[in-house]
């Protein structure tokens, strides 16, 4: 087996903004694994290390070293390096292998035409653009997604009425990205979304402040799901215990950032043990990291969630895919092909 990277910047066609940054753009790494005999990677697989600086475990210098030195391991046969704690290269090399095992055809984990449900995500913006945004995603989607704790609180509460009154049957999921510190501020804000009827609401309070998370569960009207909280975690007992000190009604997978696809199955598993649910998000990933996840959602046994998983339409310079909307789903056109750019590979 032959093993090659190379990187590629993502620019936004807007400001992308959360409660902790604002991006104009952001770099991801492909990783092209190829069967014996195939010098050219002609019938590689492609897989996505979409590292998701500032908020990963694996954020830091030995990231690309790291990634350099397990393309220089497989290619001469030595060791391969512990990448345990290096969630997005887990999932790159998982997809990857999948997708080389299968021919190299972008369809890593299910060949399956996909049909997935998903929510309408509706980026936090000025005040006017969001309404402008509520506009779209509302009337198209039935579950809504909105992050809050940037905006005032009288500005929040505006847009969830508005959605209401858009569409008043809308599911609406709330993510906070941690953005409440303490108790006060954090039930303050959660009863005053409480009057407009939410489904749930995404890491209130920063990861690891767990008697602050626990109180939150505890007293929120509505379900409180884990995040950020499940970034960093890897072993199947850590797994175990953390869902059972905090029993969150849900979990957020993105295996990106929780562990690659191995790690999400083990998630799973630790869910089931506490009755959560779970559904599954990107990442921010390019349209090869989003098929995967896709592909690997697909895969699974079992009904399923409306999945939190992008469109692909958020970058101006995405990789052309089969993937599309149709409806509130994410499809796979079969008349579609993959294009994929010209890269300046490293094959150490």
């Amino acid at each position: 087996m032959r093993a090659r990277y190379a990187t590629y910047r993502l620019d936004f066609n807007f400001l992308a903004q959360t409660s902790r940054e604002s991006m104009r753009h952001k770099d991801t790494y492909f990783l092209c694994l190829a069967p014996d005999g195939d010098k050219d990677f002609t019938r590689a697989g492609w897989g996505e290390a979409a590292l998701f600086g500032g908020l990963s475990a694996e954020d830091g210098p030995d990231y690309l070293p790291t990634l350099h030195a397990l393309c220089r391991a497989i290619n001469h046969g030595e060791p391969l390096p512990d990448i345990t704690e290096y969630s997005s290269l887990r999932m790159a090399v998982e997809t990857a292998r999948a997708d080389m095992e299968s021919g190299g055809r972008h369809e890593p984990f299910t060949a399956a035409r996909l049909d997935i449900p998903i929510n309408g995500l509706i980026w936090i913006d000025t005040f006017d653009a969001t309404i402008r945004s509520i506009e779209t995603k509302a009337r198209r989607f039935e579950v809504i997604k909105i992050k809050v704790g940037r905006l005032e609180a009288d500005e929040e509460a505006e847009i969830l009425r508005y959605i209401r009154r858009v569409n008043p049957s809308a599911i609406i999921r709330l993510d906070a990205n941690g953005a409440y510190h303490t108790l006060d501020r954090a039930m303050e804000r959660i009863e005053a979304y409480a009057r407009h009827g939410i489904h749930s609401i995404e890491q209130p309070v920063p990861q690891r402040q767990y008697e602050l998370m626990r109180e939150v569960i505890r007293l929120s009207p509505f379900p409180v799901a884990l995040d950020e909280e499940l970034i960093g975690v890897n072993g199947v007992a850590e797994k175990h215990d953390l869902l059972d000190e905090l029993r969150p009604a849900y979990i957020i997978l993105k295996p990106t950032l929780c562990g690659g696809f191995s790690g999400s199955k083990e998630w799973i598993e630790a869910a089931g043990r506490v009755g959560a649910g779970w559904w599954f998000t990107s990442a921010l990933e390019s349209n090869v990291g989003l098929n995967a996840i896709a592909r690997f959602t697909a895969s699974l046994p079992g009904p399923k969630m409306c999945q939190g998983l992008g469109t692909g339409q958020i970058y101006s310079n995405n990789i052309p895919s089969p993937l599309d909307m149709q409806g509130q789903c994410l499809i796979s056109r079969p008349d579609v092909q993959w294009v994929m750019p010209a890269l300046e590979w490293t094959e150490p």
